[in-house]
């Protein structure tokens, strides 16, 4: 009876950040029910990370925006100019991807600064600077492709990011039938995960915070562990991790570690919390702002390459509702429309969900009506369930 207390005494003190895993089990399990196993084949789980990858990089940097009290509406169409700029520097310009890549994501970051210079220091509104960058980079995008319509983009490096898989182990397979590296990869995340919790855990204990009882602990480490392990076999036994999961997960990390672990993660969130104090205790608002929008722009750049390298080519439809993507990843991943509250590991949870209904629906056949109807309903769900935890814990 105690264990169940424990478990309800958890889940009411942090519905916020269980809620959207609780979330994504139950859609797992419906979809998979519902397409007789179909939605967890190794090629279907593949495809939905592929499909994510792009979405999950927007929706980081849009979660920060959003915790600032912010939005970019910009991103969609920055993503997809940006994409038309790499593949027009090496279809047209001859340069090499490792020249590509970083001029890409640094013309994202003068993107982003551009935004910010107009709401840090001219005071204009983000929604409409950005609204403006939405209509200028649509312009920009069209404008650059205006004479083939479909850019090719014929370079196999540059497409392995978006199609291509990591390499296996060079020396004999350690467990046949599988792509060693991938299993081995898994078990790396796995072990990493288990001794962040642990040290986590050790922290919070010497600062006098209260932790979950040792018996929820174990459960958790359990669960999640289960799912990395679970979804690195699934993975291993089809044609191993893809470049962009690889991307993805590296992204993740870092901005994870950087939100959660530097000074500048916790200016970010005094900045959401209330900007005003923020100012008073000596954290320059400007600075955060023109730092949230230049990560912002650089991982539009960064999503704009994933997409093109995936589709193998720049269109001029590229990044079409990409900005409302990432904005719905980032409520239904936990992220406060009031500011200062979300994460980034919430934020990937929260992508998976839109783009597991998105792939589910398709699966079952489902009109694209009703797909939007239902993705809506989530979205609703989501900011409603946000305002009901903050005022409960009001």
């Amino acid at each position: 009876m105690s264990f169940v207390n424990d478990v309800g005494k958890m889940l009411r003190e942090n519905i916020r950040d269980y809620g959207m895993f609780i979330a994504l089990f139950i859609i797992i399990v419906f979809f998979t029910i519902a397409t007789d196993g179909l939605f967890i084949s190794p090629r279907n789980i593949l495809n939905l990370v592929n499909q994510s990858g792009y979405i999950a990089v927007l929706a980081i940097g849009m979660t920060l925006v959003i915790v600032i009290r912010h939005i970019d509406l910009s991103v969609g169409f920055l993503a997809g100019f940006l994409g038309a700029i790499a593949a027009i520097a090496m279809v047209s310009w001859n340069l090499p991807v490792w020249v590509v890549i970083p001029f890409v994501l640094f013309l994202g970051i003068l993107a982003g600064q551009l935004t910010s210079f107009m709401v840090a220091d001219l005071g204009i509104p983000a929604f409409v600077a950005t609204l403006a960058g939405w209509l200028g980079y649509r312009g920009a995008l069209q404008l650059v492709t205006r004479s083939t319509g479909t850019i090719i983009i014929p370079n196999a490096a540059f497409n392995a990011i978006g199609k291509g898989f990591i390499p296996e182990i060079p020396f004999a397979s350690i467990v046949p039938g599988i792509h060693n590296l991938t299993f081995f990869l898994g078990l790396f995340g796995i072990v990493i995960f288990v001794t962040g919790e642990f040290i986590n855990r050790a922290r919070v204990q010497r600062q006098n915070g209260e932790v979950p009882s040792m018996e929820m602990f174990t459960i958790k480490l359990i669960a999640i562990s289960a799912l990395i392990g679970g979804v690195s076999w699934i993975l291993a036994g089809y044609r191993g991790l893809s470049w962009t999961a690889v991307v993805v997960l590296i992204v993740v990390f870092s901005y994870h570690f950087m939100t959660t672990r530097t000074v500048l993660g916790r200016h970010i969130y005094a900045v959401g919390g209330n900007p005003e104090a923020a100012e008073l205790s000596g954290i320059s608002v400007k600075r955060i702002t023109h730092v949230v929008f230049g990560s912002m722009g650089m991982l539009s750049g960064l999503a704009g390459i994933l997409f093109a390298a995936r589709l193998q080519s720049a269109t001029v439809t590229a990044g079409t509702l990409f900005e409302l993507d990432a904005i719905a990843a980032s409520f239904v991943g936990g992220v406060s429309a009031a500011g200062g509250v979300g994460t980034v590991v919430g934020l990937l949870i929260g992508a998976l969900v839109m783009t597991s209904l998105t792939n589910g629906m398709n699966l079952m056949g489902i009109d694209i009506s009703y797909q939007y109807i239902v993705r809506a309903i989530v979205l609703a769900g989501a900011v409603i369930f946000d305002v009901t935890t903050r005022r409960t814990g009001e």
